[in-house]
């Protein structure tokens, strides 16, 4: 196989960066990399699933990097696998054998560690510059999901249309499953037993970068953790927070004790963001400092900041997202060519562990395992969003009444543009079609 057969493979198929913010995975099909990294890290607390793939699917996964590797031409498979998760590193040794260019990279138990900045220096040394992609420095991250996806397409042609979710938290049973995208949240909680709290919170995603949804809503091919938490955890009161409120709150008492910028992982790294001087020019109305506010491009959401650092507890990284949101509306993007500066000399004591940052977020007791059940589970009904990926949205190919199987096209890629197609999850008809979603009824 040659890389265009490669990377028209894994375009058709729908493969995203399963769990991140759903790149897609054909654009990494490149031959500048050199370096390929397997991330399993498993970046947000409470997650299970990339650990629990790893372990059953080590071959599987193994096997594909080798395909991956010899058809870009790359030297360097790492698999970066946290050194607490023992059964998915003896896994892979016992597959060592058969493929002696993989190694493997024990990590630390730290947070953001699934940060791919982070992890392309706790693997290799190397520093990607602010606002560059790995790519640029000849470097591709996938993670374990994704990969196992790429399997799957080369070994089956099965295109993406499930993805793997770890439920926990205020539920009878957490369990990590395999089920249909567009599945909506309220009936994947029944699935680890059904809330146990009234009124309960669900964050799609791990408790750091997750968002609050409500139970009508839909999983998506990114959707690798759903947390059911009660309202007066402390993850969700930051969550729930206001804006407005919350500057205010900053212009009260911030006392710039630089805690933010210290523990800051990409400011550790020679980034130039400091997110205590975004605090004190936002809360101050200084406008001068152009440089500040153009600096939060750089910032990676990994929500330290206000999850961890800040004695005050305020929200650097959700005033830092409004401005950030505000700058793009405005048409102004990262500066490129930016060098980054020298690595801390203190980064290696400023790592955050797991263990304390559960322990902050009063998640101790929601820290159980959450067991693989690996077969697909059935639903009655999918809502499917058609904008599941970074750039544009696929455009929907199929009307009201068709009737659809799991892994037909539904809506194509918009050609010309970063797109992808998305494909039917279940058996059924299709009840409605619009701009936003496609919804399939099971018959």
């Amino acid at each position: 196989m040659d890389i265009n057969s490669l990377i028209s493979i894994v375009k058709d198929k729908g493969i995203v960066g399963a769990g991140g913010a759903g790149f897609p995975t054909y654009v990494k099909m490149d031959k500048r990399a050199n370096t390929i990294i397997l991330n399993c890290a498993e970046c947000e607390p409470l997650l299970k699933l990339h650990r629990q793939l790893l372990q059953k699917y080590a071959y599987e996964i193994m096997s594909t990097m080798g395909t991956i590797g010899e058809i870009l031409g790359a030297t360097n498979l790492i698999i970066a696998v946290k050194a607490t998760y023992t059964k998915a590193i003896d896994a892979v040794k016992s597959n060592l054998a058969s493929y002696p260019n993989i190694e493997i990279k024990l990590l630390p138990e730290v947070y953001p560690m699934g940060d791919e900045v982070v992890l392309i220096y706790e693997t290799t040394g190397t520093v990607i510059p602010p606002g560059s992609i790995p790519i640029e420095a000849g470097i591709a991250v996938l993670n374990v999901e994704t990969v196992l996806n790429i399997y799957r397409a080369l070994k089956y042609q099965e295109p993406v249309y499930s993805t793997y979710i770890t439920i926990a938290g205020e539920v009878k049973n957490p369990i990590t499953v395999k089920v249909p995208v567009g599945m909506a949240v309220e009936e994947v909680v029944e699935l680890a037993g059904g809330p146990i709290i009234d009124d309960p919170v669900y964050i799609m995603g791990g408790p750091m970068m997750g968002t609050i949804v409500n139970g009508y809503d839909p999983v998506n091919k990114t959707s690798n953790g759903l947390l059911v938490l009660p309202k007066d955890n402390p993850v969700v009161r930051k969550k729930l927070s206001n804006t407005s409120i919350e500057m205010k709150r900053a212009m009260s008492t911030c006392c710039q004790c630089e805690n933010c910028t210290e523990l800051c992982p990409r400011r550790l790294l020679g980034h130039p963001f400091a997110p205590n001087k975004f605090m004190k020019n936002a809360s101050f109305g200084i406008t001068a400092d152009v440089e500040t506010y153009i600096n939060t491009m750089y910032c990676s959401s990994c929500g330290l900041c206000e999850m961890f650092a800040c004695p005050q507890g305020l929200t650097p990284r959700k005033l830092v997202a409004e401005c950030r949101s505000g700058l793009r509306k405005k048409g102004v993007l990262a500066p490129k060519g930016i060098k980054a500066g020298k690595v801390h000399p203190m980064r290696d004591y400023r790592m955050v562990p797991m263990e304390r940052l559960v322990e902050r977020l009063g998640l101790n007791s929601y820290n159980v395992d959450a067991p693989l059940q690996d077969t697909l589970v059935s639903t009655k009904e999918v809502k499917i969003k058609l904008s599941q990926h970074i750039g544009a949205q696929s455009i929907p190919i199929v009307k009201k009444g068709d009737m659809v199987k799991p892994g037909d096209i539904i809506a194509q890629a918009d050609e010309g543009k970063l797109s992808l197609p998305i494909h039917a999850s279940i058996s059924g008809q299709v009840l409605e079609v619009n701009d936003k979603f496609v919804i399939i009824k099971a018959v």
